[in-house]
């Protein structure tokens, strides 16, 4: 099973270090890092509004543990969004491709 996790960060550069982390230490097949972005949440009993930069990280799905614990090392926020959505279909090469990594 393949998935796809998704975090956010406050800057590009802590959203480019997760993803060449992960990549390199072969947990991800591939992170795409997008931004910026708006968020609207509520944190601590008030509505926030913050420019964040969005990590889609490619990955089998028995790496979760190991990605949720390499993206808390690495993040700045007090509680990371960390949320796994799993692929339940791709084109053939592509999910080879993810395999082989």
């Amino acid at each position: 099973m393949f998935v796809q996790i998704s975090t956010t960060t406050g800057n590009k550069k802590q959203a480019e270090e997760i993803a060449r982390r992960l990549v390199k230490a072969h947990l991800a097949a591939c992170v795409q890092v997008i931004g910026p972005i708006e968020s609207v949440y509520r944190w601590k009993g008030k509505i926030e509004s913050t420019k964040e930069w969005l990590c889609l990280i490619k990955a089998k799905g028995l790496n979760f543990k190991k990605i949720e614990k390499e993206i808390k090392r690495l993040h700045s926020y007090e509680v990371p969004e960390i949320v796994a959505i799993p692929i339940i279909k791709g084109s053939g090469e592509y999910l080879s491709w993810m395999e082989g990594d």
